[in-house]
C-alpha cells in the first residue's frame, strides 16, 4: 500500500499544477496580456468564462471515462503541460479561448480524479484527516504560478514569453508527480470513477450552494491582479495580489482540518462564505490597493475551506457512491464560475463604465455568497 506521505506528495504536486496553472495561472498573466495589448475589449472575460466553462463540462464529463481515477490523472497533467506551452504560440482570441476551454477541461479531469483517488486511498491508510493537506496543493499552485509570474514579468519580457516559461515550471510538477506515481500504482489506487447511482435525497439544497459559491468567488479570483494595476502599474506591486491569494488558501486548508474537528461542517462553510462576501465587495465599495490586499486575504484564505467541505459533505452524503453527487457539485460550481465573468462581460454593455460594470458584478456576487451563508446555516440546524 502506498503510504499516507507519498500519496499526499502526489496530490499536492497534481492540484498545484491542474488548478495554480491549468485554471488559475490566466489570473496573474491577464493584466500582462492586456498590457501587451493582445486582448481587446473583453477579452478577459471571454477567456476566463471559456476556461470555466471548459471546467464545468470536464467536471460532468470526469466521472463517465472509461478510466481508472490514476490514469485519468496522469493524461490529464500531461495535457495540462501541452496546453500551457500552446498559451505562447496562440496569437488570436479564438485560439486562446479554445486553449483555455480545453484546458479547464483537463483541470477538471484532475481534480476530481485526485479527488477521489487520494482521499480514498488514505481513507484506507486511516489518515482522512490529512485532506487538508491534499486540498493545500491549489493554494501552492496558485502561490508558485503568481510568485513566478511577480519575478518573471522582467522589463522588456511579454506575456507569451511568461506563458512558455509558465509551460516549463508546468512540465516540471508534472515530472515530479508521475515520478512518485510510477509506471505501475498498486491495484488499491486503480479505482475507476463511476458516476452511476442516483443522488441522495435532500441533497438539491447542498448542489445550489456550491453553484452560489463557484458564482460568488470567480470575480475576485479573476480580477484582483488586473484590479491592482489600476492603482500601481509596476508589475512586481500588483502582482503581489495573487500570491498573498494563494499563500492564503494554501494555509486555509491545514487551519479548516483542525478547525473541523470542533466546529459544525456546514456552519464553517457558511462562516466561509460570509468572509468571503466581504472580500468580493470591497473592492467596489473602497478602491484602493489595501481593498484588494485584504479582499485577497478573505477571498484567498476561505475559498479552498469551502471547496474541501463541499466536497466533504458530498462524500458524507452519499459514502458509497459518492461520484454521482461529486459530479453534480462541481457541475454547479463550474456553472456558477461561468456565469460569473460572463455577468461582469454583460454589464460591460449597459451605458456605464468598464469600472462600474465590474463594481456591480462584484457586489452581485457577494449577494450570491451571502444567500448561500443563510441557506447553508438553515440545513445546519435540521
Amino acid at each position: 500500500m502506498m503510504s499516507a506521505a507519498r500519496v499526499c506528495a502526489i496530490a499536492v504536486l497534481a492540484l498545484a499544477l491542474a488548478m495554480g496553472i491549468g485554471r488559475f495561472a490566466f489570473t496573474p498573466l491577464l493584466p500582462l496580456m492586456i498590457r501587451d495589448g493582445l486582448l481587446p475589449g473583453n477579452g478577459g472575460a471571454w477567456l476566463a468564462s471559456a476556461n470555466y466553462l471548459g471546467y464545468m463540462l470536464g467536471a460532468a464529463w470526469a466521472g463517465s471515462l472509461a478510466l481508472p481515477a490514476v490514469r485519468q490523472l496522469q493524461a490529464s497533467l500531461l495535457g495540462i503541460v501541452v496546453l500551457t506551452l500552446a498559451m505562447a504560440l496562440g496569437e488570436s482570441l479564438l485560439a486562446w479561448t479554445a486553449l483555455r476551454f480545453a484546458a479547464g477541461v483537463l483541470s477538471a479531469w484532475a481534480m476530481v480524479a485526485t479527488s477521489a483517488w487520494a482521499l480514498q486511498a488514505l481513507a484506507q491508510s486511516n489518515r482522512s484527516g490529512l485532506a487538508g493537506v491534499v486540498y493545500g496543493g491549489v493554494g501552492l499552485g496558485i502561490a508558485l504560478a503568481g510568485l513566478f509570474c511577480l519575478f518573471a514579468a522582467r522589463p522588456g519580457v511579454g506575456s507569451p514569453r511568461l506563458w512558455l516559461e509558465l509551460g516549463m515550471l508546468a512540465a516540471l510538477l508534472a515530472a515530479a508527480a508521475l515520478f512518485l506515481l510510477g509506471p505501475s500504482p498498486p491495484p488499491a489506487t486503480m479505482t475507476r470513477m463511476d458516476a452511476r447511482g442516483s443522488i441522495p435525497r435532500g441533497c438539491g439544497v447542498l448542489v445550489l450552494c456550491y453553484g452560489l459559491f463557484g458564482f460568488g468567488y470567480i470575480l475576485p479570483a479573476t480580477y484582483l491582479p488586473a484590479l491592482a494595476r489600476t492603482f500601481v502599474d509596476d508589475p512586481q506591486r500588483f502582482g503581489l495580489a495573487w500570491p498573498l491569494f494563494g499563500m492564503a488558501a494554501a494555509i486555509s486548508t491545514l487551519l479548516a482540518a483542525w478547525a473541523l474537528r470542533y466546529a459544525n461542517r456546514l456552519r464553517l462553510w457558511a462562516a466561509c462564505n460570509l468572509l468571503m462576501a466581504v472580500g468580493a465587495v470591497l473592492p467596489s465599495l473602497w478602491p484602493t490597493l489595501t481593498a484588494i490586499v485584504i479582499a485577497a486575504l478573505l477571498v484567498g484564505g476561505t475559498f479552498m475551506i469551502a471547496t474541501m467541505i463541499g466536497l466533504q459533505e458530498a462524500r458524507a452524503r452519499a459514502p458509497t457512491a459518492p461520484t454521482a453527487l461529486l459530479g453534480r457539485m462541481t457541475s454547479s460550481f463550474g456553472l456558477g464560475q461561468t456565469l460569473g465573468p460572463l455577468t461582469s462581460a454583460a454589464f460591460a454593455y449597459l451605458p456605464i463604465s468598464s469600472g462600474a460594470a465590474l463594481d456591480f458584478a462584484l457586489q452581485l456576487a457577494g449577494l450570491g455568497l451571502v444567500l448561500s451563508a443563510v441557506l447553508l446555516w438553515r440545513m445546519a440546524g435540521h
